[in-house]
């Protein structure tokens, strides 16, 4: 039976349209996911929308709508994006889904009935955008500690989870377990944040309507936090698993999300889940914010990247790339369109493209495009080759750490490398004297599979890009890159066809 890999993004809030964040979330976990699935797992990989809350509520009324006609207009933005995007996600959970609905009613009462779930009243400062209450001490003048607005002070009945009673344990966890939080200084943070002290927290309200009611109480819709967290179980199954899918893939292998919701996903949920009794999540990786040409991106300066544009202008593997390259994935990172332009035509056309290019034009017009054997190999060969199975088994390490731009750097080694190699060996100078043909042929059987190599690697980063370079070579089809991953794997005598170019040059 193969190992199974289960990574999800989180949810993405229907109040909003997709944004680069939300693609650069979701392309993280879609690169992890197909490279995963080269390497043999059954993956299951999972994004959708969270369509409760307030803010919906809100901005349905303000637009003469119903919260569901706004939520079933707003997510086919997203879907349609994750198409265009290239992503290869398994599941789409949506909130308002009767799944979802029926599964967080059971999560509630099965916490409920652990004693963990009371029936109190709340009093605090409340931010309607971030969904958070606050206390009085955190609040940065009268305004809410993360986005700035105003808040407003509530006061509610409501029913409230003794997160209170899952400190120690969880304190003990995150000690334990040095890889659930990813990067560490997100680590470090939180167990500062816990060992502040955990208060109980409010789970329902009564002042809107727009959520899952409290099962036995429908005065109360439960907490939007509480409801959308337990989506990572319901797509699964939770809590019938009649497909068996919830016994395969939870807990989850790696819950991929911006640094904004760290907190609710390494705090809140892993006390939900030990209220509940299930297995914690393998591992929480939040990464960083992207600002735009050195400014945080915002309704108000309206400078918010859409990925639907940058598509439309660039292509979907250089867009895919760029993102994956630019920056340490965890660190903060700038988009720019000139560093974007840099990255097509230095990295892409210059390096990669023209190394797939000049490879199979020489092996059309040496050998008709029929592949030589590597029957006179130098030094200079020998020391070519051996770069391959060392850069493989880091690159290999890179994807496990989710060091997606180390990993690219490692590949792009290799590129720099085969095309020092076309420079050393000199094919054109070879081809000039037949004493040197079979000298001629191993060059080119060498530069041939270094372009295979390079092209399963990088097919996770640029599907389309991996996919003209397997069809050019004449290979199978397949997902697997087991047993492909090492040196010699292309016959003699195959045909090879003459690459046209993969990457245009964008003048700017």
């Amino acid at each position: 039976m193969s190992q199974r890999f289960y990574i999800t993004t989180p949810i993405f809030y229907v109040n909003d349209v997709p944004h680069i964040g939300h693609a650069y979330t979701t392309l993280a976990c879609d690169v992890m996911a197909r490279y995963k699935r080269a390497r043999g797992f059954d993956v299951a990989f999972l994004t959708g929308t969270d369509e409760h809350g307030q803010k919906v509520e809100k901005a349905a009324l303000a637009n003469g709508e119903t919260p569901l006609e706004l939520a079933d207009r707003v997510v086919k933005r997203f879907q349609s994006l994750w198409e265009k995007l290239n992503i290869s996600n398994t599941d789409f959970i949506r909130t308002t889904q009767e799944r979802h609905k029926k599964g967080v009613q059971h999560f509630f009462r099965e916490v409920q009935a652990k004693g963990d779930i009371y029936l109190g009243e709340y009093e605090d400062w409340y931010c309607t955008p971030c969904e958070t209450f606050w206390t009085e001490k955190q609040l940065m003048d009268n305004c809410c500690p993360d986005c700035g607005r105003p808040t407003e002070k509530i006061k509610e009945s409501s029913y409230f989870f003794r997160m209170s009673k899952y400190q120690d344990q969880l304190v003990r966890h995150i000690e334990e377990n040095p890889d659930f939080i990813q990067p560490r200084s997100r680590r470090n943070e939180i167990l500062n944040f816990i060992k502040d002290g955990l208060r109980d927290l409010s789970i329902s309200r009564t002042s809107f309507s727009w959520g899952i009611p409290v099962p036995g109480d429908e005065a109360h819709v439960i907490y939007v936090w509480f409801d959308a967290l337990t989506n990572y179980l319901t797509a699964l199954g939770y809590p019938q698993d009649e497909s068996g899918d919830l016994a395969a893939f939870w807990p989850a292998c790696t819950h991929i999300i911006g640094k904004d919701i760290t907190r609710f996903h390494t705090v809140y949920w892993p006390t939900f889940l030990m209220a509940a009794g299930l297995p914690l999540p393998q591992k929480v990786f939040a990464h960083g914010w992207w600002t735009v040409e050195g400014k945080k991106m915002s309704k108000s300066l309206q400078n918010a990247i859409e990925p639907n544009m940058l598509i439309d202008k660039y292509g979907v593997d250089q867009v895919r790339y760029f993102l994956m390259r630019e920056v340490p994935f965890g660190l903060d990172g700038d988009f720019s369109h000139s560093a974007l332009v840099h990255r097509i035509n230095s990295d892409l056309a210059n390096d990669l493209g023209n190394l797939v290019s000049r490879s199979t034009a020489m092996l059309s017009k040496y050998f008709g495009g029929a592949l030589p054997a590597a029957n006179s190999q130098t030094d200079v060969d020998d020391n070519f080759i051996a770069r391959f199975p060392a850069a493989i088994a880091t690159f290999d390490q890179q994807m496990e750490d989710l060091a997606f731009n180390k990993a690219l750097q490692t590949l792009w080694s290799l590129v720099s490398a085969a095309n020092k190699y076309i420079d050393d060996s000199a094919p054109w100078a070879l081809a000039k004297d037949e004493s040197n043909r079979e000298r001629l042929g191993s060059v080119m059987y060498n530069l041939i599979e270094a372009v295979r190599l390079i092209g399963l690697l990088v097919t996770p980063f640029m599907p389309d890009t991996g996919e003209k370079i397997r069809k050019t070579l004449s290979l199978p089809e397949t997902d697997s890159i087991q047993g492909q991953d090492r040196w010699g794997v292309l016959i003699p005598g195959a045909h090879i066809e003459k690459a046209t170019p993969l990457f245009p040059r964008i003048e700017s």
